[in-house]
C-alpha cells in the first residue's frame, strides 16, 4: 500500500510529483473538464518567466512551480574528450514562484540563488526540471546539485538552504523531492556519484546518506545516470522508501537508510515513479525500457522469483506509470498509450497518440488525462478499451505532468500556466 502519510487533507491540494497520494490519481471529488482550448474554459493564464519543466503543486489557494533564467555565455571553450558539449549558459539564476489559485496573480517571484558558469544541461532539460514539495506554511524547491531552498509560504522567505550536496548531473537535474514526517528526500544520480540522502526538513541538516554501491556494467558514467523520484510504501507492515537508479531499483528504510532489498533490471536515464497495487511493485527500467511487476517483500538482493511479469513494449523512460485498480496504465515517450492488467500484464490495448510525451498522465473523474510535447491533451476514458473522449490543444507544449484541483486542472506549457476549469 502507499504510505498513507503522504496523503493530503483537501481536494484542493497536489502537494508533489504525482499528487496527494502519489501515484497520479485525483481525489474521487474532483471534476476537471474534459474539454478545452484557449478560448474555451480558460478561468486564467499567466506566463512564467525562464526556463523550467518542473510540475506545479497546490496548496489551498497557492499554486507554485520553479523555474530558471539563462544569461547565455558570449563563447565556450572547445570541450575536452567525453565531456559534454560547452555550455552555452554563463549564469543561471534560481526562482520559486506562487499563481493565486483562484485569480491567476503572482504572489511571489523569489530568486533564491544564482551560480556562474553552471554544469552543461541538455537543451531538452532545464535547470529547474524538479517538481517542488508543499505542505501547510512550507515549499521546498530542488534544483538537483545546483541548490535546495525551503520558503515560508506566508512570508515568502527563505528559512534554510543547502548548496553543498555535489553531483554532476551532466545533462541536468530532474529528480523531485519528497517529504514524509519530519525528513525530506532526494536522490542524487549523477555521472560521478550516486546516493539518496534524507535531510531535516525544519533546519535542512543531512540526517542520513546512502552511496548506492551499484556494480555497473560500465564505466562510461553517462550510463550511471537517473533522474527518479522516491516512492514510499508499506510493504508487510514495514516502510519502504523505493528510489530507482540506473540498472537496479533500491529500496531504504525511510528512518535510518538501511538497504532492504535491490534488483537488477538494466537501463539508465530512467524518470518514472513506481506505483504499487495487488502487494506488486511496479517500475521501469530507462532507456531499455522493460516493465517490472515484482514482489518487494523479500530482502537483500532479489532474483527472478519476485518477478511477477515483466513488459517490453510501449513502455515509457520519462512518464510514470499510472495505476486505476486492476489496469495499469502508461504512455510511451513515443506516444504509444497502453492498457495492461495490473496482475497478469495482459495487454487490453496500445494505441498510438499524436507527439511525443515527458508528462506523467494523470486520473481525475474517470478519464486519463495525457500531455503531450507538442500542447496537445488526450482525454481517455478509463477501462479496458480505448475511448477517446476528447482532443484539447493549447498554443505551446508540455515538459510539466499536470495538477488537478477541485474542479480544475493546473497546466503548466513551456511559456505559461493554465487553470483550465468550467465557468
Amino acid at each position: 500500500m502507499l504510505f498513507g502519510g503522504l496523503a493530503a487533507a483537501w481536494a484542493t491540494d497536489w502537494p508533489g510529483y504525482r499528487g496527494p497520494t502519489a501515484d497520479g490519481r485525483a481525489p474521487q471529488s474532483c471534476q476537471p473538464p474534459t474539454t478545452w482550448s484557449e478560448q474555451e474554459n480558460v478561468r486564467w493564464k499567466v506566463r512564467i518567466h525562464g526556463k523550467g519543466w518542473s510540475s506545479p503543486v497546490v496548496w489551498g489557494k497557492q499554486i507554485w512551480l520553479t523555474t530558471a533564467d539563462e544569461v547565455k555565455a558570449d563563447k565556450a571553450p572547445p570541450p575536452k574528450k567525453g565531456d559534454p558539449p560547452p555550455n552555452p549558459v554563463a549564469r543561471v539564476s534560481f526562482y520559486a514562484v506562487c499563481v493565486d489559485r483562484e485569480t491567476g496573480r503572482v504572489l511571489y517571484d523569489l530568486r533564491l540563488g544564482t551560480e556562474e558558469n553552471p554544469a552543461y544541461c541538455h537543451p531538452f532539460n532545464s535547470y529547474a526540471s524538479c517538481t517542488p514539495y508543499v505542505e501547510a506554511g512550507r515549499l521546498y524547491a530542488h534544483f538537483g546539485s545546483h541548490g535546495t531552498w525551503c520558503v515560508d509560504t506566508n512570508s515568502g522567505q527563505v528559512l534554510w538552504e543547502r548548496r553543498d550536496l555535489p553531483c554532476n548531473h551532466f545533462r541536468g537535474p530532474a529528480s523531485s523531492p519528497v517529504v514524509y514526517g519530519d525528513l525530506l528526500y532526494l536522490i542524487f544520480d549523477g555521472f560521478d556519484q550516486q546516493y539518496v540522502t534524507a535531510l531535516d526538513k525544519r533546519t535542512g541538516k543531512t540526517v542520513w546518506k546512502r552511496n548506492r554501491e551499484i556494480k555497473y556494467s560500465t564505466d562510461n558514467g553517462d550510463y550511471k545516470k537517473a533522474y527518479a523520484t522516491p516512492a514510499l510504501f508499506v510493504v508487510e507492515g514495514r516502510p519502504q522508501l523505493v528510489c530507482p537508479s540506473a540498472e537496479c531499483t533500491i529500496a531504504y528504510d525511510p528512518q535510518s537508510g538501511e538497504e532492504l532489498w535491490r534488483i537488477s533490471h538494466g537501463g539508465m536515464n530512467g524518470a518514472a515513479r513506481p506505483v504499487m497495487g495487488h502487494g506488486l511493485l511496479y517500475l521501469t527500467s530507462g532507456h531499455n525500457a522493460r516493465l517490472l511487476a515484482i514482489r518487494p517483500t523479500g530482502r537483500g538482493v532479489l532474483g527472478e522469483s519476485a518477478v511477477v511479469w515483466r513488459a517490453g513494449k510501449g513502455v515509457p523512460t520519462r512518464p510514470s506509470l499510472l495505476l486505476d485498480g486492476d489496469l495499469l496504465y502508461m504512455v510511451s515517450d513515443q506516444g504509444i498509450a497502453s492498457c495492461l492488467d495490473a496482475r497478469t500484464g495482459k495487454v487490453y490495448y496500445s494505441e498510438r497518440l499524436d507527439g511525443e510525451f515527458s508528462a506523467s498522465p494523470v486520473w481525475a473523474n474517470g478519464f486519463i488525462y495525457y500531455c503531450s510535447q507538442n500542447g496537445k491533451t488526450f482525454v481517455v476514458k478509463a477501462g479496458r478499451e480505448f475511448v477517446l473522449e476528447a482532443e484539447n490543444r493549447l498554443e505551446d507544449g508540455f515538459m510539466a505532468s499536470p495538477a488537478v484541483s477541485e474542479d480544475s486542472l493546473i497546466l503548466r506549457t513551456r511559456t505559461h500556466l493554465y487553470r483550465i476549469a468550467r465557468p
